[in-house]
């Protein structure tokens, strides 16, 4: 590991945990707010926000290393998005595996990559731009409610998936597909979630000392923190409200350390009360 890692934190017990950005790209304003009235967000994004009423986003990843092995959580976009697509979403940046590379971590000792959902802009990073896996001895984990979603053909839920790329994953053999909470290895675990798409699920590392959480989507910026605001992209937004009720809840208490899955700046803080809501406390 070295001074190219965005954050970085021993949590004790020999497990370490790095963030990594792996690249970044642009989203409309609107859909990532939702019903939100603009007038309770403009503040808050007035300096990054682009005339084509764009936010910038973060494609945020994080290499966990224990004494049984590595995982990668997220793999962002990748190299295979077509130019006219890199291009509309102004995406930008190197993606997971040179990014890994600047940071002194070997894409080849991953032994396991988790995403907290399948969509284009968390599972797009596991293929090399010739086809062959980025990642030759992980697997891609993700809940089985996810990858049925995703292969299904409601065109509503499936507008944000690759299907000619997952299809590939699943012949090349690095599906891996868990139904509910599983560990992966000593310490770092997942849990479905549901709510942002059907099989979305969070991911919790545990060493000695404290515990990172990454709830993906349903904590993608730091607004995201009151439960009620949730984005347009959320398939099922009253299941994300009340999950994010409870889970933040427990967060809060417990004192978790959070990773946001698209802050560009700040991604790295606590959750902490605030009246009926949460409010999201930057640390770096």
């Amino acid at each position: 590991m070295n001074d190219a890692v965005d954050w970085s934190a021993d949590l004790g017990g020999g497990t370490r945990v790095a963030l990594i950005q792996a690249g970044r790209f642009r989203s409309d304003a609107g859909a990532l707010l939702g019903v939100v009235p603009r007038a309770m967000w403009g503040h808050l994004v007035a300096g990054e926000i682009d005339a084509e009423h764009r936010l910038l986003q973060a494609l945020n990843c994080l290499l966990i290393e224990t004494p049984a092995g590595r995982v990668l959580v997220e793999t962002g976009i990748g190299a295979r998005i077509s130019d006219k697509a890199r291009a509309m979403r102004s995406y930008e940046g190197p993606w997971v595996v040179p990014a890994l590379e600047n940071a002194g971590f070997d894409p080849a000792t991953v032994d396991a990559v988790a995403v907290s959902h399948l969509h284009y802009d968390h599972a797009g990073g596991v293929m090399r731009p010739d086809g062959s896996p980025a990642f030759p001895r992980a697997k891609l984990v993700a809940q089985l409610a996810e990858w049925e979603i995703a292969m299904g053909d409601n065109p509503r839920l499936t507008a944000g998936y690759d299907q000619p790329e997952l299809r590939l994953f699943r012949e090349l053999g690095v599906r891996d597909a868990v139904d509910g909470e599983a560990e992966l290895l000593p310490g770092v675990s997942v849990f479905a979630t549901g709510g942002h798409s059907a099989g979305h699920q969070g991911v919790l590392i545990r060493g000695g000392d404290r515990t990172v959480a990454f709830f993906g989507d349903l904590c993608m910026r730091p607004w995201s923190a009151n439960p009620r605001w949730v984005t347009s992209f959320d398939d099922f937004p009253l299941d994300s409200v009340a999950v994010k009720q409870a889970l933040f809840g427990r967060a809060a208490d417990e004192g978790w350390t959070i990773v946001l899955s698209h802050e560009p700046l700040k991604p790295v803080g606590r959750l902490a009360r605030d009246r009926d809501r949460f409010k999201f406390e930057a640390l770096v």
